[in-house]
């Protein structure tokens, strides 16, 4: 996807793995996740947040604007991240939740974008959607969720920490 200064965006998996492994299929040098994680591979194959913000001040005295001007290059849309823990099995296989994630994705439409998987580290299914609404994003993420809950043995279901689990344009 096309984006202003000649930059594209291409969505990978979640994980610095998958960032640097579209890089290097992509002959990028410049990669990262919303999490923070910027990867400048002229300088390291993972996230490096020294060389980031060594970078960021290079650019600041290289243009000789301010920092709010320099890290302001866009406008974050609203997103809603839910974890929801389970107990035992594989909720996301279950048809009714793959239902649940397919009404979602309908109801969000091409503006709208929705990430959900299993934590890598713990019993628990991130939710998150992206889009213009906050609403719209809230009753997915509650369909969704409810849905996970439905089929999970012994449920509870846990907010993202606060902080985190809202996040929206200003």
């Amino acid at each position: 996807m096309p984006l202003r200064a000649g930059i594209a965006l291409h969505r990978t998996a979640v994980g610095d793995r998958y960032v640097v492994e579209k890089m290097r299929s992509l002959g990028c040098n410049l990669g990262g996740e919303q999490s923070g994680h910027i990867i400048l591979s002229d300088y390291a194959t993972t996230g490096d947040g020294l060389i980031a913000a060594l970078q960021v001040l290079a650019a600041i005295v290289e243009t000789g604007k301010r920092a709010s001007e320099v890290c302001r290059v866009f406008e974050p849309v609203p997103q809603l991240l839910r974890n929801v823990r389970f107990g035992e099995g594989r909720p996301l296989e279950s048809r009714h939740v793959q239902r649940a994630i397919a009404a979602g994705e309908a109801r969000l439409g091409p503006a709208g974008r929705l990430v959900i998987r299993n934590s890598g580290t713990e019993p628990v299914i991130r939710v998150m959607a992206q889009g213009e609404d906050g609403a719209l994003l809230s009753s997915v993420v509650d369909g969704i969720c409810d849905a996970i809950l439905s089929v999970a043995r012994g449920p509870e279901a846990v907010e993202a920490p606060a902080g985190s689990a809202v996040q929206a344009a200003e």
